[in-house]
């Protein structure tokens, strides 16, 4: 299933729902929080059916055993500049996908493999995959833009980086505090990539850092957590999760930052991002720290 954001002339009246009930249910049981919680969100857009005949193109990849829908704000955030960002949600491997003829596909994923490596190179392989066939069908009826984009929150950073390796149609990759699984660590890339990270370090990152040779930059968020890039940071109060979950999972989640300057902070680096590699704009955020966002740490840069 694929989720299409995209700047509208003339949406419908009907405001687009956050996520399906099925869907939101499966989501509020992981969570341990009441039933209809998720029922409350909203996205303050419309629905649409007509793409603009030829905007800059975006792919979105979640996280392992989690849903598109949790990337919606920075979906309509990247949409509001001009792009056409396709979220994907990879069956099987995402908590539940629900598709038009009522089929809910539960993920299921092993929770304790054993081999991590091999699995998370499987995963990874796999939604690179998806991501590439999704290009294929989204560019086959019309004329292909000149340069793709790609990024991705958690397993979805890795799977970013290696549809990149794969797939030369893909301009610049971004990936929000995902370890690079993929052979893309070893290898490095000729194209532009960010990865932009709440946790403390990665093993991956160190050798995506030395084999990288296109333009690329590590940004450090000082304070945030490994959901702070997704809407859960936005509303986790407000659903109680807070109350649901130990001290020590919400701090692993969603850090010390106050949600809506995480959030906001994610949504600065990442529109600068694509902004300059996709639709040529300069992005002066990029190029070294901002007094504006002081949590931000660059702890590599190559290029300008």
């Amino acid at each position: 299933m694929v989720q299409l954001w995209f700047p509208a002339a003339r949406p419908a009246a009907a405001f687009a729902e956050y996520a399906p009930a099925r869907t939101a249910a499966v989501l509020e049981s992981e969570w341990t929080v009441a039933p209809g919680s998720l029922a409350r969100v909203r996205t303050g857009v419309r629905t649409a059916r007509r793409t603009p005949a030829r905007p800059t193109l975006i792919l979105l990849s979640h996280g392992r055993g989690s849903t598109g829908f949790l990337t919606t704000s920075l979906a309509i955030e990247l949409a509001s500049h001009g792009h056409l960002v396709a979220s994907v949600d990879h069956t099987h491997d995402a908590a539940a996908v629900l598709f038009p003829d009522g089929r809910l596909i539960r993920g299921d994923l092993p929770a304790a493999p054993d081999d991590w490596d091999a699995q998370d190179r499987l995963e990874t392989g796999v939604r690179a995959a998806d991501l590439r066939f999704v290009a294929d069908q989204l560019t086959a009826r019309r004329p292909a833009p000149p340069r793709i984009g790609v990024l991705g929150h958690s397993m979805g950073g890795p799977a970013a980086a290696e549809a990149m390796r794969q797939d030369r149609r893909f301009a610049a990759g971004l990936d929000l505090d995902g370890g690079l699984f993929g052979t893309a660590a070893d290898t490095g890339l000729d194209r532009p990539f960010l990865l932009l990270t709440s946790s403390p370090d990665h093993e991956s990152w160190a050798r995506w850092r030395a084999a990288h040779h296109g333009w690329g930059r590590h940004l450090h968020l000082a304070g945030g957590g490994h959901l702070s890039a997704t809407d859960l940071a936005g509303y986790a109060e407000a659903i109680s999760v807070r109350e649901a979950w130990s001290a020590q999972a919400w701090h692993e989640a969603l850090g010390a930052l106050a949600p809506e300057r995480a959030t906001g902070i994610v949504r600065a680096y990442t529109v600068a991002f694509f902004g300059r590699f996709l639709a040529h704009r300069p992005a002066p955020l990029l190029r070294a720290p901002s007094a504006r966002f002081p949590e931000v740490e660059f702890r590599w840069s190559r290029s300008n």
